[in-house]
């Protein structure tokens, strides 16, 4: 599984010996605080984690720049090893707390389907020709990630917890989104060359704040804008005021990055929340019109418009910046390996190496299938394939089921889904923290019993 966030740039140099010697004492540091913190306030460290999922910083290797979670990174070895040293003095964390004094199947397949993805991706590494990829997917994303969601899976969320987290959410949406405001007044934005080079030829200028592109941006503020309409749902008349509010200024942020896919998400995730609230028969009428009127406006609009469908060059690769070729290239790899695929990690390559995707240009053979299915398919076959499907089934069962007897549960749920959605139109699952998050404080949810969810 490729990954398409941290637009890789020319190197400068590397670091020397002095420099690398500094920055690793000033993480130990930090890392002797952040285990201090977290031993004398517990809640410091769902806190911590939120706080940290957004942020990447660029790191120099093998020739090209890659931007990795860091401070994340130091976040989840700060927890285990608070965890590890609790546990060498006896200091164990109550279980959760079932409904019936029995787990849900649905929850416990749910966890072991996710190791079961990292084990498979790990060994599906052995015959890939980009051993390379794989290895930094697993060490960078896979590990770290699955670390994280068992640290947040054992913690307690409770109301207070809960409204801490999505405050600190919220206020570094709040930020992002000035800071693309910033970008969109100036049309000069302050990270990512390739999308710098790009709004050169687009009719529109895309944003992209602190995330190096502008989708993964949108994703951010989708998710935050599901956690924030429904506290404005089942929230109290100020909530609702201060809700709409915040609201506004994250949809004309969302706006600014012009991710479609980001819009669809949020679309989805809305969707989910009406339906909670009010009833799923009129919810999915209404969807369904808008999805009729919206099929309707990009096939009777004129070229002018820019959708990409009409016009000298209108074609639905245009329509979708190339991701149409992506996905016919992806399934052609896939037919060609059904059972076992070619390997974790080896899209990119194998995209590039069949000459019957001669077709593609340079620009898409350089991505990920930008679909996340497709990308398995060819990677990981039909294997990879059954896996990832049972996951997202046990996944939906574990965060859906009695989630509407809790507002943070629907919360969790809805904005899951949309995450899902636009991993289909876009990329980043397992890749990306958000799933590991919200997989990890749903089933926290879930296993506590209905009455107490989220007090």
């Amino acid at each position: 599984m490729n990954l398409p966030v941290p637009g890789a740039v020319p190197a400068t140099s590397l670091p020397s010996a002095g420099t690398l010697l500094a920055l690793a004492a000033l993480a130990l540091v930090l890392l002797a605080g952040l285990v201090v913190l977290i031993r004398r306030q517990p809640e410091a460290l769902p806190l911590l984690a939120i706080g940290t999922l957004p942020f990447r910083l660029p790191i120099a290797a093998d020739g090209r720049t890659v931007n990795l979670l860091i401070p994340l990174y130091l976040v989840i070895a700060a927890g285990t090893l608070e965890h590890l040293l609790g546990r060498l003095q006896g200091r164990m964390p109550p279980p959760a707390e079932a409904a019936d004094g029995k787990q849900d199947p649905a929850i416990r397949w749910a966890q072991w389907l996710l190791l079961g993805s990292v084990v498979l991706y790990a060994l599906q590494t052995a015959y890939s020709d980009d051993r390379a990829k794989a290895l930094e997917n697993l060490a960078a994303f896979y590990i770290p990630f699955g670390l994280l969601f068992l640290l947040l899976r054992e913690i307690e969320w409770t109301e207070r917890l809960l409204r801490r987290c999505l405050g600190v959410a919220v206020a570094l949406a709040v930020l992002f989104a000035g800071v693309g405001f910033v970008e969109y007044a100036r049309k000069s934005l302050f990270l990512n060359p390739k999308v710098v080079e790009a709004n050169q030829y687009d009719n529109y200028f895309r944003v992209n704040s602190v995330f190096f592109d502008p989708s993964i941006y949108g994703r951010f503020l989708a998710l935050v804008m599901i956690a924030v309409t429904t506290a404005v749902l089942w929230g109290s008349r100020r909530t609702v005021k201060l809700g709409a509010l915040v609201l506004a200024w994250l949809l004309a942020g969302l706006i600014t990055s012009f991710s479609q896919s980001s819009l669809v998400a949020l679309l989805l995730g809305l969707a989910v929340l009406a339906a909670w609230r009010w009833d799923l028969r009129r919810t999915l009428y209404v969807s369904g019109g808008l999805v009729a009127l919206g099929g309707a406006i990009l096939l009777l609009a004129p070229a002018s418009l820019h959708f990409g469908l009409k016009g000298s060059k209108g074609s639905a690769s245009n329509a979708t910046s190339g991701r149409a070729t992506l996905i016919t290239g992806g399934l052609e790899l896939f037919a060609e390996r059904p059972l076992e695929g070619y390997g974790s990690g080896s899209f990119e390559k194998q995209f590039k190496a069949h000459s019957s995707l001669a077709r593609a240009t340079a620009q898409n053979a350089t991505s990920a299938s930008h679909t996340i299915p497709v990308t398995v398919a060819a990677e990981q076959g039909v294997i990879g394939l059954a896996v990832y499907v049972a996951l997202l089934v046990t996944s939906f069962l574990a965060l859906f089921t009695g989630a509407g007897r809790s507002p943070p549960r629907i919360a969790i749920a809805a904005a899951f889904a949309a995450l899902v959605l636009h991993t289909w139109t876009y990329a980043d699952f397992l890749e990306d923290p958000f799933t590991w998050a919200l997989l990890a404080i749903g089933i926290s949810l879930a296993r506590v019993r209905p009455d107490r969810a989220g007090q």
